[in-house]
């Protein structure tokens, strides 16, 4: 597989889970207390989180490059 079908593929991975992530963070941030720190904690740790997945994903992306 060439290098620019393996870009396209992954690019509309990545759009896709962030798509699906973003509104997984929505439906869980409803169901939480009304709390200032739940909330803080909440989306700063799922700020930070949606990279980990992906990673493997652009790791895929640039295989073969030289």
């Amino acid at each position: 597989m060439s290098a620019r079908v393996r870009k396209f593929i992954g690019g509309i991975g990545i759009v896709s889970f962030l798509a699906l992530y973003a509104w997984a963070v929505v439906m869980i941030g409803e169901r939480l207390p009304a709390h200032w720190a739940a909330q803080l904690g909440f989306y700063a740790v799922a700020g930070l989180a949606w990279g980990v997945p992906i990673l493997p994903l652009i790791t895929w992306m640039n295989r073969g490059r030289q």
